[in-house]
């Protein structure tokens, strides 16, 4: 048992044409969601961004995105609840073209445990998914 100190989460949007969005993209983990964003211009095809959640956050809004603050999360719940990606379009429109995504706690720390979705590795046009209204908006990861 030990507390999350830090989640980092890499994102990786496909380089395809109208592959990017302007949409909202949610991580949860250990029973919590934490909204995916930066002050740079995220999202966009081709993009590959580590974001950063609790020590050394590199996320808007960094306090209400920190797996220290209330309620404090622990890597035994990480186990319990499943570790996901969420994605919200702006409009009824709105797709995202998701290359892949990797989801870390603790890195290099007490505790440390990687999520993916080993379906998406490679980068192969098999190897993306689209979320969207029409097409689904969550993506589950499971540890490896």
């Amino acid at each position: 048992m030990a507390g999350i100190t830090k989640i980092t989460v890499q994102l990786i949007t496909a380089p395809d044409t109208g592959a990017g969005t302007h949409g909202f993209v949610y991580i949860g983990v250990a029973g919590r969601e934490f909204h995916v964003d930066s002050s740079r211009n995220d999202f966009e095809p081709g993009d590959n961004y580590t974001y950063v959640f609790g020590d050394g956050s590199n996320v808007l809004d960094a306090a209400r995105n920190d797996p220290r603050h209330v309620p404090a999360l622990d890597t035994d719940d990480v186990d319990r609840y499943p570790v996901y990606l969420r994605f919200e379009g702006v409009d009824n429109n709105d797709d995202w073209l998701l290359d892949r995504v990797i989801v870390t706690v603790n890195p290099g720390g007490s505790g440390s445990s990687t999520y993916d979705n080993p379906r998406l590795a490679g980068g192969g046009a098999d190897q993306k998914i689209w979320l969207s209204q029409r097409s689904g908006k969550t993506v589950y990861l499971r540890r490896v």
